[in-house]
């Protein structure tokens, strides 16, 4: 299994999820804003790509989802509740992400459930689909269009 349940979370360890069969660049791409605005893809990228190994699968989801509200004024309180509210309902992973759907990035989690981005033209990426990283997990993003 490449993921765990903790907290009732679940977050990937030791596994890198990789680009779509179907990612349509084979380098990887910085996501663009959309109209001035940040998008999913932007706000992802910009959150692991600043922040590399800090947050986990949860953390990316629910603050993705955060800054894309109106209010941006919170208490530590009602962020809390906000981020119990979310996780109520059931989340897509970042399988599902357009980082390594879209844009050519891989996300690799360490031991602990924290994610950074893995270009797929590094080398890391490269060596660790090959299968020579025996304690890494490799799972593929979602493919855009069914096969």
């Amino acid at each position: 299994m490449t993921a765990r349940r903790e907290r009732d979370g679940l977050n990937y360890y030791q596994t890198l999820i990789a680009v779509a069969d179907d990612c349509p660049v084979a380098q990887s791409q910085i996501p663009p804003e959309r109209n001035g605005k940040q998008t999913i893809a932007s706000l992802q990228f910009a959150l692991i790509h600043d922040h590399p190994s800090v947050y986990t699968q949860e953390d990316i989801l629910f603050q993705t989802w955060l800054l894309r509200q109106e209010e941006r004024d919170r208490s530590d309180a009602e962020v809390a509740q906000l981020r119990e509210r979310f996780f109520s309902k059931s989340q897509a992973c970042l399988r599902s992400s357009p980082l390594p759907k879209r844009y050519g990035w891989g996300l690799l989690f360490d031991e602990d459930g924290r994610v950074k981005l893995c270009p797929v033209e590094s080398d890391e990426y490269k060596r660790i689909t090959a299968g020579e990283a025996s304690d890494i997990k490799v799972v593929k993003a979602m493919r855009t269009k069914r096969a």
